[in-house]
């Protein structure tokens, strides 16, 4: 079922909406560095050589770290343009990185990656076929043998985020959202602080495609 033009539109709005009028500073989700990150991303088996794609990255400081370590590939998607100017304005060379601004359920890639990082965004997709579609994607841009980190609330974290809600997840119920073509490799807990001092309790996964068949919601 494709998702209509009116949900896509709004989901845009909103965002676009929150990179134009607060600082990427004013953000709850918003860190000084992507320690955990980077740490997933290497023992994921992260290599100079490896392209990566970092999915709802907006303004994040992701994308500096892989650029500053000699990263070849590096692919940002967000809905927000504005979000990803912000990040782009910090570079002094984007060369090697490829600006997406899409919806990423509906986003078609252009090449296979070895590594696939989503922080906080695979969570606000709440429905089943937005979920699905996400993981459609997944599977098309992600190598056989790639790694993905996906970061979402844990089943205590809050919510809703952004005024927005929120599915929360364990590892075990984000693997059988995924279905059998991904392999769930790695999980750890996380407390983020918000720029405000509130704790949001998450939890990283990190999964290997190995193909095989798709989950009975994807069919």
């Amino acid at each position: 079922m494709a998702l209509t033009g009116r949900i896509l539109q709004d989901r845009q709005a909103h965002w676009q909406g929150v990179y134009t009028t607060k600082s990427d500073t004013e953000v709850s989700w918003y860190e000084e560095a992507p320690d955990l990150s980077l740490t997933l991303l290497h023992e994921a088996g992260l290599i100079p050589g490896m392209s990566v794609i970092d999915i709802g990255g907006g303004a994040s400081r992701l994308v500096d770290a892989l650029v500053d370590a000699g990263q070849a590939h590096v692919s940002v998607l967000d809905l927000s343009g504005a979000a990803l100017v912000a990040a782009q304005s910090r570079l002094a060379d984007t060369a090697h990185v490829q600006w997406v601004v899409s919806d990423v359920t509906v986003w078609t890639p252009d090449r296979e990656y070895d590594l696939w990082h989503d922080r906080a965004a695979f969570h606000f997709l709440t429905t089943a076929v937005d979920q699905q579609a996400y993981i459609r994607v997944l599977a098309r841009a992600l190598k056989v043998g790639g790694k993905a980190v996906i970061g979402t609330f844990a089943m205590d974290g809050p919510d809703k985020c952004s005024g927005l809600p929120v599915t929360r997840y364990d590892p075990e119920s984000l693997q059988a959202v995924l279905g059998e073509q991904f392999r769930l490799a790695t999980t750890r807990r996380h407390e983020h602080t918000t720029p405000w001092g509130t704790v949001q309790k998450f939890q990283f996964s990190t999964f290997e495609k190995v193909g095989g068949q798709a989950s009975r919601h994807q069919l």
